[in-house]
This record gives structure tokens, sequence and C-alpha cells, in this order.
């Protein structure tokens, strides 16, 4: 696990519902939960200051770490996927974003991808990248943000000709690799919620400190899903779909750890001495 994406997971997971500061000393204890060394937690964190997600503040001699607006934003788009809702019956609309951007500005170009990406837009050509679901904002605010609104433009439109909304999603995204992963992931952690929970039927105690590691797990290898599925309407899903099987693994076992985890991360939290309540 690298220390940097653990951290995401962390502050995600448990430390954005905790007033969103950690103190320095709290994150390298849960960190070390994962063999994680205290030089490579700082040297994450030191990582993450200086690329804006992270902001940091001294209280007497003690450093305390929170995450800065554009974390925050990551993370609420990040938890809004990984614990999604039923979504309405699509529209048939598709989000399109087409961009020219110059060839002195190919690091921005290549950031701009990445960005779209994660979003879960799938690239038709290689400036045109389209998605089924509404991220015109999301697009707005990435092109506000890098200063490319000249070069980049934002469509919400209707699908003609030729290719069928199926196939289409079949061109822009390689379905077969997403279901792969899926089925990777429940071969994976199935015969773990199933061990839990028979031990918890049968009354057996079970560690929080294991809870709290297997959870944060979890939700690590979860969140990987954010790049490769873009969550796709119910009527643009092949007829052999892992997600929703992975999807039920995933919230099943997650609320078999979720109390013991979140009892071990109120032991080992501590929050600057001048937060306020809640």
């Amino acid at each position: 696990m690298r220390p940097q994406s653990m951290l995401f997971t962390i502050y995600g997971e448990y430390v954005r519902h905790y007033g969103s500061e950690i103190w320095v000393g709290s994150l390298t204890c849960l960190m070390g939960e994962f063999g994680l060394t205290e030089q490579a937690v700082r040297a994450a964190i030191s990582r993450m200051l200086r690329q804006g997600w992270l902001e940091s503040r001294k209280v007497g001699n003690r450093s305390y770490y929170s995450m800065s607006p554009r974390g925050k934003r990551r993370l609420d788009e990040a938890a809004a996927r990984i614990y999604k809702q039923e979504t309405d019956k699509w529209n048939g609309k598709w989000c399109i974003a087409s961009y020219n951007i110059p060839e002195k500005q190919r690091g921005v170009r290549d950031q701009l991808r990445k960005e779209l990406a994660w979003l879960g837009f799938g690239m038709l050509t290689t400036s045109t990248w389209i998605s089924p679901n509404d991220l015109a904002d999301k697009v707005r605010e990435i092109s506000e943000s890098h200063h490319i609104t000249d070069h980049v433009e934002i469509f919400l439109a209707d699908h003609v000709a030729w290719s069928t909304p199926r196939q289409l999603v079949q061109k822009c995204w390689n379905i077969e690799d997403i279901n792969a992963a899926y089925a990777e992931f429940i071969n994976e952690y199935m015969p773990g919620y199933e061990r839990l929970l028979s031990m918890a039927e049968k009354g057996q105690d079970v560690q929080d400190g294991y809870c709290f590691v297997e959870k944060t797990k979890l939700v690590h290898r979860y969140r990987k899903f954010l790049f490769i599925d873009p969550d796709f309407p119910e009527e643009l899903l092949p007829d052999v779909w892992l997600g929703k099987e992975a999807d039920q693994l995933f919230q099943d076992y997650y609320d078999l750890l979720h109390p013991g985890s979140s009892r071990f991360f109120e032991q080992v939290y501590e929050c600057s001495p001048d937060a306020l309540p809640g």
C-alpha cells in the first residue's frame, strides 16, 4: 500500500467524520497498523502538502493536518461514488468533453485526461471524452482550475447514429476488464466476509484493531474501482455484470467491520485542543 494513497483512505473514511483534522502522531500510529514507518508517513504528508491536498497548522509543539478545500472536494466526490445510492432512470443524454490544448501545455493536457478518467469518462477519440452521467459542472470546475476554458467545450447531447448506447460503452470502456476486476474482488473478499459473519452469528468476539485494519483495507481496495468503473446507468450494463454483486459484498462486509473499526479509530484519534466540538 502506497502511503499517500492510504492517507487518502484514512482521511476519507475516518478523519473527515471527526472534524477533518488529526494530530500527526495519531496518523503515524494508525498507518503503522499497515506496516508503514513514521518516516514513510511524514514523507507522504510532505508530498500531499506540496501538491495542495493537505493543510497544516501548529498548536504548541504539535502538528495537525487537515484536507485542503481541494482535498475535501475529492473526498466528497469519492464518497458519493463509493457509497452510491440507486440512481434515477437514465435520460439518454451523454456528457461530452472536447478539448484542443496546445502542445506547450502538454502537462495540463495530461492532467485533464487523468481527471476525466477519474470522473468516469471514456475516451471516444483522443480529444473527445464521453460519460452517460451529467458531469458538466465537474468538467467546468476542472477547466477553470487549470485555466483552460478557451480550449475546452462541454456538451450534454443526444446520440443519433450509428452505434447503440451499449455499443458506445463497449467502444469507450473495457467492460471485460472491469468485470474481471469485480470477479477478483469478490473472490478475494468473500471468504473473509463469510468467516466474520459466522463468528458474529456465533457471538464470538473480534478485536477492534482487526476490524480497523480489515475495513480500511476493504475501502482502500474498493476505492480503486473509482478509476475504472464510471457507474453506468442500468440501461447500459451488459447482460453479465458483477458490479452489483461486488457492491453488495462491499456493503455487507463494511457493515460487519464498521463498529469495531470506529471504536479503534476513536481510541487512537487525537484532535487539536482548540478544535470545535463535533
